[in-house]
């Protein structure tokens, strides 16, 4: 068992709110510093944005495919939950990009999109366009204050076609934003520490990569995927959260959330209503979706609740098509990624036969490729029936790869207010969140909408939760929290 002696002890009872990869990462969490945990699930289904399925008899994934390996707290946890035979890297990380009518390889040399020299992006960007990257080493210094938006200042210093046709699609395969709106400070933190001290931004990725470059090789591949797909972590992890004692409640939706405690001596104290039941805890993590933290926070933080009300999120739809293998050609690599400027519908592809050995070598018949469509701001796309988005698909990948054969089995998964927005300023209203509800004993809140959408980023969110929510006994003494795997609170992604 992790942690110190001082909170391993604990015996209180912690309700976690949301049955997401947070919330049951945070009930594995708790369960190991000794309370008692019961998990709340509005929904039928344990997971949120992680989702295992099938089409056409083969395993898959239906939200995300991949963990960042780089960070230790998603395949951290696979391992502690009986998964770690199961982890994988992917079988090509070869990516390409469709833009300007051909795909064309992903550049190597830049940091989510930023070149360092015009040289790297040669083949993506138009001759003007590499020659507005040149320039920029002769510009004066762009102020960037305490934050601004990612679009903006690369357009500033190397071209609007940079962002257009590079950093966009890749942020949007984070985000599924718009790059013009999206805070450099909270999705790209190297970026923007590197352009506070450079008036340069090339001369600043360069010396990102410099650094990179002289820090010792890290050991293991970037991005991990699960044998049978992401979504069985949130499974396995459940299971481990039942199998020391936990307990996890799905289709009960909390609708009231308040303390009980009016003095120092029982101010931890909580009340929780949920689907018909009333329940009593020490302490309260609460991870769900901003817009449904805001609801529950209303009563007894206000103040943190307005600020949760006014996070934006982008809807979008994961379009899942199996062919037979006989019948179907794509190029090599795992699938590509398309710019919002070049007017396609979809915003990437995924070869997942291709990328994932595991689809491959339990269904050597078939082909299984994914689309996705939708971003921030786009309403009109997802308000057609599956028929139509399938059919769109379709008709974008035979454009791109020539792909013309009638799939054999299709399935449309849709993510509505699936990803949360990072506007400028999105570091400070986190802030603001946790201050407000740190004056709150034995609350804490987590999830994607804080500290980085990716898996890795929502776990270490989680672990962060835990530690705020045991911070304080119930006599409102701080507690011990020293935990030495906790991972850092940053941006990073999957």
């Amino acid at each position: 068992m992790r942690g110190s002696s001082a909170v391993s002890a604990d015996t209180r009872q912690v309700i976690v709110i949301g049955g997401g990869i947070a919330g049951l990462a945070a009930a594995h969490r708790l369960l190991e510093r000794g309370a008692r945990v019961t998990v709340l699930e509005a929904s039928a289904r344990l997971g949120g944005k992680l989702l295992a399925g099938e089409i056409a008899g083969a395993r898959v994934d239906l939200g995300a495919e991949s963990l960042l390996a780089r960070r230790p707290e998603a395949v951290g946890l696979a391992r502690e939950v009986g998964l770690g035979d199961r982890l994988g890297p992917p079988a090509t990380a070869s990516a390409s990009i469709w833009t300007r009518g051909a795909l064309r390889p992903m550049p190597k040399g830049h940091v989510m999109g930023v070149p360092g020299t015009a040289s790297a992006v040669a083949g993506v960007l138009s001759e003007e366009g590499l020659a507005r990257v040149e320039r920029d080493t002769g510009l004066d210094r762009t102020e960037i204050g305490d934050d601004v938006a990612v679009g903006e200042y690369v357009a500033a210093r190397v071209g609007r076609e940079v962002v257009d046709r590079l950093v966009e699609p890749l942020l949007g395969g984070v985000y599924a934003g718009d790059a013009y709106r999206i805070s450099m400070r909270s999705a790209v933190p190297q970026l923007f520490e590197a352009a506070r001290t450079h008036t340069s931004l090339t001369a600043a990725v360069r010396a990102i990569q410099g650094r990179t470059a002289a820090a010792p090789a890290p050991a293991g591949p970037v991005f991990m995927g699960v044998e049978g797909g992401v979504g069985t972590l949130p499974l396995a992890v459940a299971d481990s959260v039942r199998a020391r004692g936990g307990e996890i409640l799905t289709g009960t939706p909390v609708t009231e959330l308040r303390r009980t405690g009016t003095t120092d001596a029982d101010a931890g104290a909580w009340r929780v209503v949920a689907g018909g039941r009333v329940l009593h805890a020490d302490a309260v993590v609460v991870a769900v979706p901003a817009p449904a933290a805001a609801g529950l926070l209303r009563a007894e933080a206000p103040a943190a609740a307005s600020e949760l009300a006014a996070v934006e999120y982008a809807s979008m739809a994961l379009v899942t098509l199996a062919y037979r293998r006989a019948e179907a050609d794509l190029p090599e690599g795992s699938g590509f990624l398309v710019p919002p400027v070049d007017g396609r519908t979809i915003k990437a592809s995924t070869f997942a036969s291709r990328k994932w050995g595991w689809i491959a070598d339990e269904n050597p018949d078939l082909l299984v490729v994914r689309t996705s469509v939708g971003r921030y701001g786009e309403t009109e796309i997802l308000g057609h029936d599956d028929e139509h988005l399938v059919d769109v698909s379709r008709h974008d990948l035979r454009e791109a790869t020539g792909l013309a054969a009638a799939p054999v089995a299709t399935r449309v998964t849709r993510w509505t207010d699936g990803l949360p927005q990072y506007p400028v300023g999105h570091h400070a209203r986190v802030a603001r969140v946790r201050d407000h509800v740190a004056k709150l004993p034995g609350l804490a809140v987590c999830g994607a909408a804080y500290d980085g959408v990716g898996v890795p980023a929502s776990i270490a969110s989680a672990y962060a939760a835990v530690d705020d929510a045991l911070g304080h006994d119930p006599r409102g003494v701080r507690r011990l929290t020293a935990d030495p795997v906790r991972g850092p609170r940053d941006g990073a992604g999957e």
